[in-house]
């Protein structure tokens, strides 16, 4: 179950070895967000690799929020350095689906729901269709863009 934290460790046991400081912070940060997210709640418990996926995402949208606000404040040094923080985390993550493979998932969802309901669902069934969508997605789609595509596709065909 812990394959994504065991290729981080091993990951992180090379860059000590090679003396990349930034890759070595970069990757133990992660491995602590992970370790405190075991331990957190009422027993320590071993996560799924979805959850460590979500982890990994919640540490590369904080790098990369990071980055817009050095950007906006004139910082282009550290901007630069949190989005290269970001890069490197992200080759944890799944290949994120395209523009087309989003449209094709939400369309089927949409069909799902339709057969379900027995009729097209309306903007009141967007929570339903998000839900599936991001379930078939598999962390594989921001959730703001499942969200914005559910939202064109409902709204088009009202």
């Amino acid at each position: 179950m812990a394959e994504l934290k065991d290729r981080i460790r091993a990951d992180l046991t090379a860059a000590m070895k090679q003396r990349d400081k930034q890759t070595t912070t970069v990757l133990r940060s992660v491995l602590t967000a992970i370790g405190t997210e075991e331990v957190s709640g009422e027993a320590a418990h071993e996560l799924t690799v979805e959850a460590e996926l979500a982890i990994v995402n919640r540490e590369v949208r904080k790098r990369k929020e990071a980055a817009e606000g050095f950007a906006s404040g004139g910082r282009e040094e550290q901007a630069a350095a949190e989005l290269a923080e970001a890069e490197l985390l992200s080759a944890y993550l799944p290949t994120p689906l395209t523009d087309d493979e989003l449209a094709a998932l939400v369309e089927a969802e949409i069909a799902a729901v339709t057969e379900q309901l027995g009729e097209r669902p309306t903007m009141k069934q967007m929570g339903q269709v998000i839900k599936g969508v991001n379930a078939k997605a598999q962390g594989r789609a921001d959730g703001s863009a499942v969200a914005a595509r559910v939202r064109a596709a409902l709204s088009s065909s009202s």
